[in-house]
């Protein structure tokens, strides 16, 4: 370790890693530069943002078999979101970087590649290119502004400075392309993480995140808008980006002074079947409706889509068609292209649609800015009732996978909403998601009552097969009401 004086203000100003080039002193914020024999002072760095995260410098964890301290951190800002990088110092010496971006998690270490990689402008998400000898997809390409920085890091960042980076995926692996600086670009093989899979150690509490920053991370609260001052609930520190329900104001919550980005256009009010701020259960986990957004294809079908948050489930959406409900979470594992179909866990999935959508209305919480009129170009996949969607940008391609949810487990998700709506009426009488079920008792009774006499006279022989008859017709008569009501 070696330690410097400030050019600053003579604080004592450590680096630890021995491939860190500047560090920010804790005292003045003055961006001090290493040199061979001597330090530079580079003029103050402004400060991070105590934003929501957990983490913090010193929480040291282990990736692998390998611990880690945090040694350095830079708060980055693209035109949709922010996110944090902060710099990890391994005990064998090496460095690398744990991504911190709305509660999800990525490390990554330099990977010496040689290869002839492509210019920057020339990356395209959705593409397919070759780094290190392997097939990669471009995921996501943008351009970001440092807006803070603390402790170590290893390269020079001063007022203004821009990361210009692109993550390429395959499977549930992924590499980061930095075209930060001149030359060729560093690159960096990475993997998704549970934070609590790294074992931290020394991460904030509950306690200090609310001194610092406001409020809880995770808990959902609320602001008022300062447009129009209607209430807007949201979830700091992970949805940064709101939409008034009342007066459609774009807002900007990732600072602790809500500014207003854009004014909103006044929509005419959508009338949803899950309202804002609605509460439900998904299994033993609390969910809350954050957000609420309505897109069209071009051929002019609508459909609705819920964010929900659990404080453990964390994020998931319910997707409302003229076709039924169906469940969507966003992939980490992507699936491999072949040719018109696409494999995912040894499975293959037929192509199905390929459509733009564009959003018509939103409001509430987004972990994403989100405007009336942004279009996704939308490839769907199928096998049985499962659906594997890739959303592609001019700058992202995500990929989700949906499943159909019955009437039956919405009403059990959310029964003050569903619990008090009669379910719709099939042809007959019968309401859909219990016709067959109807029936089937209809005909259990039946068979107990043609059964009776040799039940009674030989009761422990005839039991059984009167049981297995009466779940052969109850079992498949519940599997065709699940579908009826999907």
């Amino acid at each position: 370790m070696l330690t410097v004086s400030c050019p600053g203000c003579g604080a004592e100003v450590r680096f630890r890693s021995h491939a860190a080039v500047m560090a920010v002193c804790e005292f003045c914020r003055t961006g001090v530069l290493r040199d061979a024999d001597s330090v530079r002072d580079l003029g103050k760095v402004a400060e991070a943002l105590e934003d929501y995260s957990p983490i913090q410098l010193g929480t040291s964890g282990t990736w692998g078999d390998r611990p880690f301290t945090v040694i350095g951190r830079l708060q980055l800002r693209y035109d949709a979101g922010f996110w944090n990088e902060w710099y990890l110092l391994f005990d064998d010496g090496a460095a690398g970087w744990l991504g911190d971006a709305s509660g999800q998690y990525t490390i990554t270490t330099l990977l010496d590649a040689s290869s002839t990689l492509p210019a920057f402008d020339a990356l395209v998400p959705g593409q397919r290119y070759v780094v290190a000898g392997e097939a990669w997809i471009a995921s996501d390409v943008r351009t970001a502004r440092c807006t803070g920085g603390q402790g170590e890091l290893p390269f020079k960042v001063g007022a203004g400075w821009e990361a210009r980076v692109a993550d390429l995926r395959t499977g549930n692996r992924f590499v980061t392309l930095d075209y930060s600086d001149d030359g060729a670009p560093l690159v960096y093989a990475g993997a998704a993480v549970a934070l609590d899979a790294l074992k931290p150690q020394l991460l904030r509490d509950d306690d200090e995140i609310l001194r610092t920053a406001g409020k809880l991370r995770g808990k959902v609260g609320a602001l008022d808008c300062p447009s129009c001052g209607s209430a807007i609930a949201y979830l700091p520190g992970m949805t940064a980006n709101l939409v008034c329900p009342s007066c459609s104001a774009q807002l900007d919550a990732a600072s602790p002074k809500v500014e207003v980005l854009r004014a909103g256009e006044r929509v005419a009010a959508v009338r949803t079947t899950l309202p804002l701020g609605a509460e439900g259960t998904l299994g033993n986990q609390k969910l809350t409706v954050l957000g609420v957004m309505r897109r069209a294809d071009d051929e002019g079908e609508s459909w609705t889509e819920y964010l929900l948050y659990g404080p453990r489930a964390g994020f998931t959406w319910l997707v409302e068609t003229g076709d039924g409900w169906q469940r969507a979470d966003v992939l980490d594992d992507w699936p491999a292209l072949r040719g018109d179909r696409v494999v995912a866990g040894g499975s293959s999935y037929r192509k199905l649609y390929d459509y733009p959508a564009r959003v018509t209305f939103a409001a509430g919480a987004f972990n994403w800015r989100v405007q009336v009129g942004d279009v996704t170009q939308v490839e769907e996949f199928e096998l049985g009732t499962t659906t594997l969607a890739a959303e592609r940008t001019a700058h992202e391609l995500t990929w989700s996978r949906s499943t159909k949810v019955a009437y039956d487990q919405l009403r059990a998700w959310f029964p003050t909403v569903f619990g008090a709506v009669a379910a719709p009426l099939a042809k007959g009488g019968l309401r859909i998601g219990s016709r067959y079920r109807g029936a089937a008792k209809m005909m259990i009774i039946l068979l107990v009552v043609l059964n009776a006499i040799p039940l009674i006279a030989n009761f422990s022989s005839t039991f059984a097969f009167v049981v297995l008859g009466g779940l052969a017709l109850y079992l498949p008569a519940t599997f065709l009401d699940n579908n009826d009501s999907e």
